[in-house]
């Protein structure tokens, strides 16, 4: 599938951790906008603390008429257009009392960023998602303590598309770091280190080492990774699907499915449709089903199992007896699996769903569950 490049997305994000340096802001936003191919962000978002959003503040936010600020001096010298960053855009750490932190240093204190960087990065890409538009990501883990980065590097690892992007900045020496240094200028500019060596920032080297990272966003279930969810629980989500826990509960009474504890909620003709599987995977038959061949015998379980969920004489169930009056056909049996694999893919994720989906050995092969015996559970 063709995938536009990064920087021909209209809507280019920068997502960053900072501590007490706030220069490896403008350092990454000049790095991205003066290499071979351009990606100049039209949005900036940065997670820090108490400390480090006063110094982002006082250093970066300005107007750009007065160069009041270092984000403003950095578009003017090098005519990049206007990029949304103001205090909104730089998500400080809170506490359960929303009482800003000033550092960062228990295992609690960890936990409540991972979460604030993954619910925010959820909320930016479904921001842009909902509104029928998209976005590209671009995520520095340059700043900030270790676990900052760590974190806001994994977020991206469970949520990040083909187009996202991973980096770290890299600084020449005697600048990384330097309180006056926020990017190299266009002209000659001196400052001093500590022992008193003088240094042009002209001559400074900045670039960008990108960091490949696995893609798990497929792996988790769509309906999770469209809400506001903890960076636990994705991170429990995409465990399971890597580890292949299965277990499988349909409820008869309640008409429902639970995968793994989580609900696959199915409309009734397809809650039928995959009891028929689930009955014959439970009697340990091997043949499955196809639509040429055993029509029907197809059509006779199904219309059973339909019966036991709407009731023989709904009128549900008479249109679909008189619409399957000739037997159930290819497209007609497409058509319940696709709507299968749609609800179970959008429930579990595309690789989570599989086990769970009646399926063809071979091309030609009946349809039906890999699943055994022993991993489904029949409630009546």
């Amino acid at each position: 599938m063709f995938h536009k490049q990064p920087h021909e997305y209209n809507h280019r994000i920068l997502i960053a951790v900072s501590g007490l340096s706030p220069q490896i802001i403008t350092e990454t936003i000049y790095a991205l906008a003066t290499q071979e191919v351009p990606f100049v962000p039209t949005e900036i978002h940065v997670f820090t603390t108490q400390e480090g959003f006063d110094r982002a503040r006082l250093t970066l936010l300005g107007d750009i008429d007065d160069k009041s600020g270092w984000l403003a001096r950095l578009r003017l010298d090098y005519q990049l257009p206007e990029i949304k960053f103001d205090e909104s855009c730089i998500h400080v750490l809170k506490d359960e009392q929303q009482k800003p932190l000033s550092d960062i240093r228990t295992e609690h204190d960890n936990m409540l960023l991972a979460d604030l960087i993954t619910q925010t990065m959820q909320a930016v890409i479904n921001q842009y998602e909902t509104s029928g538009e998209d976005c590209a990501l671009h995520v520095s883990i340059a700043g900030g303590r270790k676990t900052m980065g760590y974190y806001v590097g994994y977020a991206l690892s469970l949520l990040g598309r083909a187009h996202d992007r991973l980096s770290h900045v890299l600084v020449s020496e005697n600048y990384e770091g330097h309180p006056e240094f926020f990017y190299p200028t266009p002209y000659s500019k001196v400052i001093t280190t500590r022992d008193n060596k003088p240094l042009d920032t002209k001559e400074a080297q900045v670039s960008l080492a990108y960091i490949p990272f696995v893609r798990l966003r497929n792996e988790l279930p769509r309906q999770l990774i469209s809400e506001q969810v903890s960076y636990s629980d994705l991170i429990d989500n995409a465990q399971k699907a890597i580890a292949g826990e299965l277990s499988l509960v349909v409820d008869l009474n309640e008409r429902s499915v639970f995968v793994s504890g989580k609900l696959v909620k199915l409309a009734p003709i397809e809650f039928a449709f995959y009891l028929m599987f689930v009955h014959h995977s439970l009697e340990g038959n091997s043949t499955g089903f196809h639509y040429n061949g055993e029509v029907g015998e197809v059509t006779k379980l199904f219309l059973k199992h339909y019966a036991s969920v709407v009731g023989i004489h709904s009128g549900d169930y008479e249109t679909v007896e008189k619409a399957l009056k000739y037997g159930i056909d290819k497209d007609y049996f497409g058509q319940r699996l696709s709507k299968l694999k749609k609800v179970f893919v959008n429930t579990l994720g595309r690789e989570g769903a599989k086990p769970y989906l009646p399926m063809q050995v071979k091309t030609k092969n009946p349809y039906q569950l890999s699943l055994m015996a022993s991993q489904i559970t029949l409630i009546e």
